[in-house]
């Protein structure tokens, strides 16, 4: 069944002696607001994960990579007419109902296509904002040398990477969106689930050390066409620590988020609050009230 309500969701993980997204201008060291010494994290890196995640599961995706490189659209363009049989005489519509029938990334994140046959932008009904660090963090002042390998060649570099950060990343699913690419129900839940099993795959040495530990969705009533905004400005979050190296080094209160989500559902315009929390970290405290629910469950293609 396509999406018929709109959702925005939280989504906070832990990156413990990692470095969750290097800048390739800054010799790979982690993104940073330099002035606040927030860690930050962009959406490019989540939808990454998730495209790369459901590629080992089983599923077509449009917008992929080889050997670290993107392959270019008008090559995966004409693997996809191979393998789906269209024919260079299917109209527009046709192609794009193929398209959408069969690529699980362009229903979720969209894309822009200028290829034969096909001139056609899609809006992603799934829309992610750069996740950013809820306190200050410090980068490893790292004097080690680790070895980068070329095709014929060895070349040494330093490797940089945080002692601890708490992210927090903020999205929305637009169910106007949704409806022009065909996201579904199920697209939602394989989004969720794949959005917490993605980043526990992710065994690279610099990715090493990032664990999810909390995904908070709100489910809009079908006939609210707003949103709350994004939900990170709700929560609050303190220290009496002069160096944060675990989650219990910081304080982290909800209070504010329940307050709201209370004052919106007395007025109709949510019609559930979903809750996943890491089993494995210490539980949340004065969350708001939810159906909790499993983002562990393996994804079946």
């Amino acid at each position: 069944m396509i999406i018929k309500n709109n959702s925005e969701f939280l989504y906070l993980f832990e990156a413990i002696m990692t470095n969750p997204n290097g800048d390739p201008d800054q010799e790979n060291r982690p993104r940073m607001d330099n002035e606040t010494k927030t860690l930050l994290v962009s959406d490019v890196r989540r939808k990454r994960d998730i495209r790369d995640f459901l590629f080992h599961k089983g599923y077509d995706i449009f917008v992929n990579t080889l050997n670290d490189k993107k392959v270019e659209m008008k090559k995966m363009f004409n693997a996809v007419k191979e393998k789906y049989e269209i024919s260079n005489n299917d109209d527009e519509q046709t192609i794009i109902d193929v398209i959408l029938n069969n690529l699980i990334d362009i229903r979720l994140f969209g894309s822009a296509m200028a290829v034969e046959g096909v001139t056609k932008t899609f809006t992603g009904p799934v829309q992610l904002s750069w996740g950013y660090s809820l306190h200050p963090v410090d980068i490893i002042k790292s004097n080690s040398i680790v070895t980068i390998m070329n095709e014929d060649s060895s070349t040494f570099g330093k490797m940089y990477k945080v002692h601890y950060a708490l992210v927090a990343y903020h999205g929305s699913i637009n169910k106007f969106a949704a409806n022009k690419t065909k996201m579904t129900e199920l697209d939602r839940d394989i989004f969720r689930r794949s959005l917490v099993q993605s980043m526990m795959n992710n065994i690279t040495h610099s990715k090493q050390g990032q664990i999810p530990s909390l995904y908070l969705e709100i489910v809009y009533d079908e006939n609210f066409d707003g949103y709350l905004g994004d939900l990170r400005r709700f929560i609050d979050v303190d220290t009496d620590k002069t160096t944060i190296r675990k989650m219990e080094d910081i304080k982290i209160s909800f209070d504010r988020l329940s307050s709201v989500i209370k004052d919106m559902k007395k007025n109709g315009y949510i019609k559930d609050v979903f809750i996943w929390e890491s089993p494995y970290i210490t539980q949340f405290s004065n969350l708001p009230e939810g159906t909790v629910f499993d983002l562990l469950e393996t994804i079946q293609k």
